[in-house]
């Protein structure tokens, strides 16, 4: 058993998967199973299939000089000791011999582990110069396991922080998703902050950081801190909801202004343009940009709940996905003023709204309508829109009710 999975073991943690290295060739290693898929076999890389389960085996291997920032040029086949140099962190750089739980330690991994420290396997300017993805799962890890990053290995992370865009925005995506979603975000954002690894990814974010905010409804600080505590006091989360957190207040720093007091007028509408950039530039899927987009919108609106007309009050509360701006807006307050009425308005609304009640069956359709004269046209949607605000109201409660209302506002009676 290789890296992760033995790092797991030895941290009683669960494993979610097992990767296996071998002195087998990847021929070897095709010929003792029924069923592989060779993924990259002239890496040595061979998924074997086992009932319903997958493992990745790979053949004890060197690498060759990395010749784009990410992948080796080609590799040699090579022992144990010599594979795990290759490797990028030392805790990731263990060995473990099924047969009799032996572990096999080259590089002082063990010790590393006890130590809590994320460290290079070797010289650290020789491994981020091979692959700049390992920036990001250096800061990955030290927040995955609670563990602080070695002097020399954050010193040289600082250093190629500017070569990080070398690698693609799909694995930058992932990375850094898998930090803000995992058990730490915050400490998580505030590593890629001081790192200067988010300047180069997410130079809006960095913007953030130093930007006051009105103390009497910001006493936390500014709007970087006031981002880092609402991802602390979150739970577990969603990739939609942890870009949503990262990026609500985003258009803050370019609509700060002062006039009776700080303002940010505005900064709704920057922020969901900015936050559509920044998703597209990572590579975001197009059904969680436009979700993610909406929490940035539609985040200042619970300040209206209260003198919302029912009709309005319903349409926000069956939004999709409204559990996630409503998990957006208690952070939100949570990490500010902390004051949750508006939060506490609608969760009584969700229980006292029945599902009919917010999303009834329409009165009247677009036929009732020809079959009263009018001409299909934009004014349908105008008729249709008043009446199911009239409907959620319940000003409005059967077919004879609004066939009437649409006479009396729309059609000209007769002289």
């Amino acid at each position: 058993f290789a890296g992760g999975a033995v790092r797991d073991l030895l941290l009683d943690k669960a494993i979610t998967e097992i990767d296996i290295a071998t002195s087998a060739s990847p021929d070897e290693v095709e010929g003792l199973f029924a069923q592989t898929i060779p993924v990259g076999k002239a890496f040595g890389v061979i998924v074997v299939m086992v009932e319903s389960s997958s493992y990745e085996v790979t053949t004890f291997r060197k690498d060759s000089q990395y010749e784009d920032g990410r992948h080796p040029g080609s590799v040699e086949f090579t022992d144990a000791q010599n594979d795990v140099l290759r490797r990028d962190f030392t805790v990731n750089a263990l060995f473990l011999s099924p047969d009799d739980e032996r572990v096999i330690d080259f590089v002082k991994g063990q010790e590393d582990l006890e130590h809590k420290l994320i460290r290079t396997v070797g010289s650290p300017d020789h491994r981020f110069g091979e692959d700049k993805l390992r920036l990001l799962r250096a800061l990955r890890l030290a927040c995955q396991l609670g563990f602080e990053i070695e002097a020399e290995t954050y010193r040289q992370i600082q250093q190629f922080a500017p070569q990080l865009t070398q690698v693609s925005w799909e694995r930058i995506r992932d990375e850094l998703l898998k930090i803000l979603t995992g058990s730490n975000p915050s400490r998580g954002l505030k590593l890629l902050l001081d790192s200067g690894v988010l300047q180069q990814i997410l130079p809006e974010a960095v913007a953030m950081d130093g930007v006051e905010q009105p103390p009497e409804f910001h006493p936390e600080g500014d709007v970087f801190v006031h981002t880092c505590l609402m991802f602390k006091l979150a739970g577990k989360l969603t990739e939609t909801l942890a870009l949503g957190i990262l990026m609500h207040d985003i258009g803050k720093p370019p609509t700060f202004t002062v006039k009776e007091r700080i303002r940010f007028d505005g900064h709704v509408e920057q922020g969901a343009r900015m936050a559509e950039d920044i998703c597209r530039r990572l590579r975001i899927s197009n059904d969680t940009t436009e979700q993610v987009v909406d929490l940035v919108k539609n985040h200042l609106r619970f300040i209206h709940v209260q003198e919302m007309r029912d009709s309005t009050l319903k349409r926000f509360l069956r939004k999709e996905n409204f559990d996630e701006h409503l998990e957006l807006h208690r952070l939100d307050c949570l990490a500010s003023h902390g004051n949750l009425s508006n939060y506490d308005l609608c969760r009584e609304k969700q229980q006292d709204f029945t599902q009919e009640q917010m999303r009834p069956k329409p009165l009247v359709k677009g036929q009732d309508l020809i079959d009263l004269g009018l001409e299909p046209g934009p004014v349908f949607s105008e008729i249709l829109g008043a009446l199911e605000d009239l409907q959620l109201e319940g000003r409005l409660t059967s077919k004879e009710e609004s066939i009437e209302w649409v006479r009396g506002n729309y059609l000209t009676p007769d002289p």
